[in-house]
């Protein structure tokens, strides 16, 4: 096999191409893809990608809430290996987010079905409907259904920007809930998900591979902090209770610890807004938001715990009021350690530059992992960038992933 898998140049172009392809369902005139959840970009996208299913051989079906399934049959049609991702996008999103697991899933199964002939189980690619909450909030619909945990009473109520309910965008693309009394599916063995970084890591250390072995855990909170407005002339600054004062020094100490802890945990504060938000006013009220990642809920849990011990205690000094909402609390996601050693000596074994890495972004893989032995495979992403038009990946990088996704499915898929 080590053979056979080296001599998959034409993977880069053929890769690229299809990438290309599927980003013209979609495409904005800004040069970027949206195509989100039951619009009539997403439906012709999922109608053209289950035509290629169709036209490699595979036996292609929507699930029924409209994620797409190719199969390559098994010997044990009650065993099946899931590989694939989301086809929706932001809004002026980039081609290669979600999409890239799709294309890599089905030129995967194409070589295989080509090269070895029918595997031991099923080996399934999957067009997941959704996974971005870009149209309507709520996220990761299509995986959820797979796994059997998302609930009618979810998304009955809730609407896009536009107005327009959940369940009528559904039912226009022609979908409708999934069957909640049947359960979750249970033939699925292993689920492989390979995806662009969305980071800088694989490109600065130059490599093309990136074996994840865990997810990072989340924390998001919204902090506001009341003191109180007033002169900007007449309040002497020993008088004053400054709301950004008080919460600029929050902030600083939230960075500096955790630049103290270091990698892999990460602390953002990514919005911020001053009221009256006046030149002339003292601000009586600041709000900001914070989000924590780490791959140890422990770990996570501490710094979080130390970060608000902190915040109070600038809050008491300032004579200003705080309150916390800490409203996203996610716990770490390890990979099965069996997948991972299992992709890892098929990396080796084909001579891919890879290295075992951890995701800072959420993926499906997330949802799948407490349910089915799951692992993920990144390639390197152009400075990180992501969610973007910009967003960029070398054909070349592209063609390893795919090697290395061939590898793991044979493993997964042909060996009893």
């Amino acid at each position: 096999m080590k053979e056979t898998i080296q001599n998959l140049d034409q993977l880069a172009t053929e890769t690229a191409d299809r990438l290309e392809w599927l980003a013209e369902f979609g495409k904005d005139p800004q040069g970027g893809v949206s195509r989100l959840l039951y619009t009539k970009e997403w439906v012709e996208g999922q109608n053209a990608l289950k035509e290629w299913i169709e036209s490699e051989g595979l036996e292609a079906r929507f699930d029924e809430v409209g994620s797409l399934f190719g199969t390559l049959k098994g010997k044990h049609t009650n065993e099946t290996v899931l590989t694939g991702s989301h086809v929706d996008t932001v809004t002026n999103g980039g081609r290669f987010d979600g999409a890239y697991g799709i294309v890599a899933g089905i030129l995967a199964l194409k070589y295989l079905k080509k090269h070895f002939g029918q595997p031991v189980r099923n080996i399934e690619v999957v067009s997941m409907a959704e996974e971005e909450g870009s149209r309507f909030p709520y996220s990761f619909w299509g995986s959820k259904n797979i796994v059997g945990i998302a609930k009618r009473e979810d998304v009955e109520n809730i609407k896009d920007f536009d107005g327009v309910p959940f369940v009528q965008a559904m039912e226009n693309a022609g979908f409708g809930f999934r069957d909640e009394s049947k359960g979750p599916r249970q033939d699925l063995k292993a689920f492989v998900e390979v995806h662009v970084e969305q980071g800088s890591v694989l490109e600065t250390e130059k490599i093309s591979v990136g074996v994840v072995n865990n997810i990072v855990g989340q924390r998001r909170y919204t902090v506001e902090i009341t003191g109180e407005a007033n002169h900007a002339g007449t309040t002497p600054m020993g008088y004053r209770k400054d709301a950004v004062f008080a919460a600029s020094q929050m902030i600083y100490e939230i960075i500096s610890m955790a630049k103290e802890v270091g990698d892999p945990l990460v602390t953002t504060v990514g919005k911020i807004e001053a009221l009256p938000n006046i030149v002339n006013v003292v601000p009586g009220k600041a709000i900001f938001t914070i989000d924590v990642r780490h791959t140890d809920k422990e770990a996570l849990v501490a710094f979080t715990e130390q970060m608000t011990a902190k915040m109070q205690d600038i809050s008491e000094e300032h004579t200003v009021e705080m309150t916390i909402d800490m409203w996203m609390d996610e716990d770490p996601v390890p990979m099965d350690q069996q997948v991972v050693e299992l992709i890892e000596k098929q990396c080796k074994e084909n001579g891919l530059n890879y290295k075992l890495m951890h995701s800072g972004a959420g993926h499906d893989s997330q949802i799948f992992a407490p349910v089915v032995p799951t692992a993920m495979l990144f390639v390197p992403s152009l400075k990180g960038i992501s969610h973007n038009p910009a967003e960029f990946t070398e054909p070349t990088d592209l063609a390893e992933g795919v090697k290395a996704l061939i590898g793991a499915l044979y493993e997964l898929g042909y060996k009893e």
